[in-house]
């Protein structure tokens, strides 16, 4: 353990030396010494050490750099980040830095753009790069056709082993993996898929159709990312092709934009659990912002005004029992702290997959028994408490039982809710927590000041 702390430390001292050396050559303008001392760097390190410098350090890295060598830079720059890094770019370096990138990356960056600046990039750009990425973009986003590469090395199936590795050798330098090589007839249909170690080890004379593997797994063009992801998981696959409706192979969808999208999908699902339409970014304004988080806030403001009615229509049980206002944060709290945690429960599971129409089913009884349980031994908690506190046991009792069925129900509204809009295909996030929170509020009110009212005589 402690010989691996010493290489921790002696790799961050090396670092920062790197580092330190790295700027020494950017502000004095030593340009040779600045291009060997970031081209040595891994691409991720390149990138975080461009988006920590001023503009006016990355305006000279930009003349300092390549095109391909600004490319490799970029694929590895947050998503939301390049949108003004295209901006204070020339625009004819920008679509050469575009045109030297993979396709499918040059896409996710246009996707981010204007529609204006989309197409002033595309007309300048090389012909060849600019059809590419134009095919592409035309695919529905979120699609897997719109994060697909088509950049993959394919054969025929009457190819030898020979032939194939030839191919392979002419093609892979521009290729985005060649750990697989996809097998096609004359009318580009997806027939098989060869590996690369299988390819290695046959004889030359080797027919790719006596090699390959003819049960494939592939996707349509039209499916949904998140849907992508989850059979990339489930296989564990490096790669998988994306088809059209005619089995014609179109391109390859690779493990590292996989790894995005289920980034972007579970940012997405937080920003939704949070009550946010859209994820905030840290690049956003205030006003921006709170345009973003403005459309929930009104209508849970709405929603809370609802709520307030609510306890208003027993204002004449509040005016004979005052003591029974003390307990109405209590139980929304916790009804709205149940309903959240079964809401995470069931929005996780269902955006990775786990539950199918059984695994929904014992769900929601799972979740219907937790709320029992934990109702049970909050109520009999909150009973004694209130019993010594006021030496009220009847109060307690109320509270208790309140507590007991305002927790079954929270739990239950918790997991139902999200599986509900899944059933109608809506994204089960947008059952966000906020919202869950006020709706059982709501309840919690009803269950409460109703039982309140119905033993009043008690009370009194």
């Amino acid at each position: 353990m402690e010989s691996n702390n010493r290489y921790d430390e002696e790799y961050e001292v090396q670092y920062e030396a790197h580092w330190k050396k790295l700027q020494q050559a950017l502000e004095h303008e030593k340009i040779e010494e600045f291009r060997d001392e970031f081209l040595d760097m891994h691409p991720y390190d390149q990138a975080k050490f461009f988006m920590e410098q001023e503009k006016a350090y990355r305006m000279q890295i930009y003349t300092y750099l390549s095109p391909e060598e600004l490319g490799d830079v970029m694929e590895n720059v947050d998503l939301e980040d390049t949108t003004f890094i295209v901006a204070e770019m020339d625009p004819r370096m920008s679509s050469m830095m575009l045109s030297e990138m993979s396709a499918d990356n040059a896409v996710d960056i246009l996707n981010e753009l204007d529609k204006d600046q989309v197409a002033s990039l595309l007309t300048i750009m090389d012909k060849e790069a600019a059809d590419e990425i134009k095919q592409l973009l035309h695919y529905e986003e979120k699609t897997a056709g719109s994060i697909m590469t088509t950049e993959f090395v394919s054969t025929y199936k009457h190819y030898t082993a020979d032939q194939t590795m030839k191919l392979l050798k002419e093609e892979a330098p521009d290729a985005e993996t060649i750990y697989y090589l996809y097998v096609v007839d004359e009318e580009k249909r997806l027939v098989g898929v060869l590996s690369l170690r299988d390819l290695i080890v046959a004889s030359e004379e080797t027919l790719v159709e006596e090699m390959m593997n003819e049960k494939i797994v592939a996707v349509s063009v039209a499916k949904d990312q998140e849907e992508v992801a989850q059979m990339i998981r489930d296989y564990d696959f490096l790669a998988v092709p994306v088809v059209d409706f005619q089995d014609h192979l179109l391109g390859i969808i690779t493990v590292d934009d996989i790894l995005d999208v289920m980034e972007e999908e579970a940012s997405e699902d937080y920003s939704r659990l949070a009550g946010v339409t859209e994820a905030t970014r840290h690049a956003d304004s205030a006003l921006v912002t709170a345009r973003k988080r403005l459309p929930w806030l009104v209508i849970l403001l709405f929603l809370g005004m609802f709520t307030a009615s609510l306890i208003g229509r027993f204002e004449q049980t509040l005016e004979q029992v005052a003591v029974l206002a003390i307990f109405i944060p209590l139980i929304a709290g916790m009804a709205g702290n149940t309903g959240t945690q079964a809401l995470a429960v069931a929005v996780r599971g269902l955006a990775t997959g786990d539950y199918g129409k059984q695994g929904k089913t014992k769900l929601i009884l799972r979740e219907a028994v937790t709320g029992l349980i934990t109702g049970a031994v909050c109520g009999i908690v909150i009973t004694l408490v209130i019993y010594l506190w006021k030496g009220d046991i009847f109060l307690g009792l109320l509270v208790g039982i309140s507590i007991l069925a305002t927790l079954i129900v929270a739990t239950l509204a918790g997991s139902l809710v999200p599986i509900i809009m899944d059933r109608f295909n809506i994204d089960p996030a947008v059952a966000s927590g906020p919202f869950i929170t006020t709706i059982n509020d709501i309840i919690s009110i009803l269950i409460y000041f109703g039982m309140a009212t119905a033993f009043m005589g008690l009370l009194t």
